[in-house]
């Protein structure tokens, strides 16, 4: 499989976008560690396009093709993911109960915790029971600020409305 990369300024520092020929693989944070590369494809172009859009609030959904490797019960939990609204959120109990079985929270939990396509695929919409922010792969801080933007950007004023 070969990828290619680009590397985007954002509101949250540096953001890494890989895809192949066929679709975006992962979209990560990286803070400043590596310097800005642009979109070599058209595909990663339209990506950093639609993120860019994301961020400066005239974008809630994404149109470009995405795919992630991952077992089927992470596949299960990132299309659970696909499924949260913008500027919504719910917690890792009514995802696992979603998936079926209360039981399997802490797995789900992985699961979302190992999701490489970030912001597209919103496991940022994900909090605790009581609606503490935990449990997020790009650092706290930047959960804060994508729900606090999407909140903005859905018209929602308070976090108690973020509850799907």
């Amino acid at each position: 499989m070969n990828e290619t990369f680009a590397v985007i300024p954002s509101p949250l520092g540096h953001i890494r976008i890989t895809a192949t020929n066929e679709q975006i693989t992962e979209i990560t944070f990286i803070g400043e560690a590596e310097a800005l590369q642009p979109a070599s494809i058209p595909l990663l172009q339209t990506a950093a396009t639609q993120l860019q859009e994301y961020f400066n609030g005239s974008r809630t959904e994404f149109t470009f093709p995405f795919g992630q490797q991952g077992t089927p019960f992470q596949q299960r939990v990132w299309a659970g993911l696909l499924n949260i609204p913008f500027g919504k959120t719910i917690s890792y109990k009514t995802m696992a109960i979603r998936l079926g079985d209360e039981k399997c929270i802490r797995a789900a939990g992985t699961a979302n915790g190992k999701n490489q396509l970030a912001i597209v695929v919103p496991c940022h919409r994900v909090v605790g029971t009581n609606g503490a922010l935990v449990g997020y792969a790009g650092e706290l801080w930047r959960k804060q600020w994508l729900l606090e933007h999407e909140a903005k950007h859905s018209g929602l004023a308070t976090q108690s409305a973020l509850f799907v």
